[in-house]
């Protein structure tokens, strides 16, 4: 095993083929972020999203994808020149992976390529255990997207944050006020109805309970640009409160802790979960 690779997944204290399985995906992200600082990419663009959260702020649930923003529109913009950086960086650290872009449909503003590799054979690379190995399918992958919108709304600010291992350096990232905005976003405009995105209430939670301030205007611009709010519309605290107590009402938490369970080591506030449990966090909201 790598030296650094297993400095960072002495980090985790595996006990389960999950914890292995969550510890890999994220040591995989953080060395990919690094190909990406080598070959400048944070120069054009910033880290936002669930794992830009638990990487860099420290949230304590893992996240399954890497989700980005361009600083400036730039419809020509293309990840897939990023992706033999990515597959390099991995590659010198042991790891067997393809990096490979998505072919979108045109007129998307969003970007995608795709880490892939094999479970079970990285796995062996980091962890040795044979009861691991047994539990884990030959043929499972492993696939991390990497997604970026190249036509960002407007209203954010970002920061330097700096990762010390696999070696130092550094990540440009929203700041959490606009991160904070995002996931509201994604939690008040998620088009979908029966799939519900625990994570986004869990972060939520995470998010209030440190005090961290709504940055709504860029929650305003965000909504404007996918259709939710009209262009004559000012988005208040109040009526963003209302927005948020209406999709309150609307989820199923029962079906909402399923989706996250198993990105989480500790899952015993979950119990708390309810509709009335996030009113009384919606009146806890801060806003900058």
């Amino acid at each position: 095993m790598n030296d650094a690779v297993k400095v960072m997944l002495d980090r985790y204290n595996c006990a389960s083929t999950n914890d292995y399985e969550n510890a890999l995906k994220e040591i995989i992200q953080e060395i990919a972020l690094l190909g990406l600082w080598r070959s400048k990419f944070f120069e054009k663009g910033a880290f936002y999203g669930g794992s830009a959260l638990r990487i860099l702020y420290g949230l304590d649930r893992f996240s399954e994808d890497l989700d980005f923003s361009l600083l400036e529109k730039d419809t020509n913009f293309s990840f897939k020149g990023y992706c033999r950086a990515i597959e390099d960086e991995l590659k010198s650290f042991g790891f067997s992976v393809s990096v490979e872009s998505k072919q979108k449909k045109m007129g998307t503003d969003i970007d995608s390529v795709f880490i892939k590799a094999g479970t079970l054979k990285n796995i062996i690379s980091i962890a040795i255990s044979e009861s691991v190995k047994k539990k884990i399918h030959q043929g499972k992958t492993m696939k991390i997207k990497l997604e970026i919108d190249k036509n960002p709304p407007g209203g954010f600010s970002t920061e330097a944050r700096y990762l010390l291992q696999p070696v130092p350096f550094f990540v440009n990232t929203y700041t959490l006020p606009h991160l904070f905005a995002g996931k509201m976003h994604a939690i008040l405009c998620r088009p979908w109805v029966n799939r519900v995105k625990g994570r986004d209430w869990y972060d939520f939670v995470w998010y209030v309970g440190r005090c961290t301030s709504v940055g709504l205007k860029h929650l305003e611009d965000r909504m404007k640009q996918t259709g939710h709010l009209k262009s004559s519309e000012v988005l208040t605290e109040e009526n963003f409160k209302q927005r948020l107590l209406e999709k309150i009402d609307s989820i199923d938490f029962d079906k909402a802790k399923k989706d996250v369970e198993n990105l989480l080591k500790d899952t015993s506030s979950l119990k708390l979960w309810c509709k009335e449990f996030f009113r009384v966090i919606c009146e806890k909201i801060k806003f900058q």
